[in-house]
């Protein structure tokens, strides 16, 4: 069985970390560089690093940040956020990021996911979908839509559809953002993560309402996810990512530790 994974994601805004509560009322709360730096030598598997303005603003990424957060870690970074060609995908890999989000713009056009990945792979292409939760209906069968734009353009795509849809084109992994869960410290949205995850043959990552080490447990057992990933819980010092795992490792979840 392989081990789960423990990610941090970085949400970048102006170049400086910011968080928010499902999608809206986004602060600045610190320095990406020095989070990335902090995480790693406590034993992060995995950093996320999504530049969340860039898709809405229509603007590239900014690669100097990405490159100074690249320079401190040297565990697999993962980088998204106006992500729209093959060329924006090769310059954030030159910057240092080993694997590509790719989201607004691969549901507007889904093809970019299959020329990414066979670009540059496609275990190094990440679909990453901003979800909300709907009325059941014919037009959504899960009871799940995909947004973009960091949250504010509903697509009238079922959630269900876009992941199944999303692996058949390429993609590598799938990070399941729950917008009604986002920034809550409440738990993750085990229902929609577990639906994906059984839909699906590649890994899933659960993001999305981290709040203490119990949700972690459930969303990695109850909710299938191969990867767990935590902003608020660390970034304001509630828990370390080395107490984090200790904890998951006592209750017999499979991680990779440093000793």
């Amino acid at each position: 069985m392989l081990s789960k994974r423990l990610i941090a994601c970085l949400d970048v805004r102006d170049g400086k970390l910011a968080k928010s509560v499902r999608f809206v009322d986004t602060k600045d709360i610190g320095d990406p560089v020095e989070k990335a730096r902090e995480y790693y030598a406590d034993g992060l598997d995995e950093l996320v690093f999504y530049d969340i303005t860039a898709s809405s603003d229509k603007r590239n990424i900014m690669l100097d940040v990405v490159e100074k957060v690249a320079e401190q870690v040297f565990i697999p970074l993962s980088v998204g956020g106006g992500v729209r060609s093959v060329a924006d995908a090769t310059d954030l890999r030159l910057a240092g990021a080993e694997k590509i989000n790719v989201n607004s713009a691969a549901v507007q056009r889904p093809e970019l996911i299959s020329e990414c990945a066979e670009a540059i792979g496609d275990q190094n292409i990440v679909l990453s979908m901003d979800i909300r939760r709907v009325e059941r209906c014919d037009e959504f069968p899960s009871g799940y839509e995909i947004v973009i734009n960091g949250g504010r353009t509903p697509m009238g795509i079922d959630a269900l559809d876009w992941a199944r849809k999303g692996e058949k084109l390429g993609a590598g992994e799938l990070v399941i953002n729950s917008i009604d869960a986002d920034g809550t410290r409440e738990g993750y949205e085990l229902t929609l993560t577990a639906m994906l995850a059984e839909a699906v043959r590649i890994p899933v990552i659960a993001s999305g309402g981290a709040g203490k080490p119990e949700h972690l447990y459930d969303v990695l057992t109850t909710g299938k996810a191969d990867a767990a990933l935590v902003a608020s819980m660390v970034h304001y010092g509630d828990y370390t990512v080395s107490e984090l795992k200790q904890y998951l490792h006592d209750q017999g979840v499979k991680m990779r530790m440093s000793w």
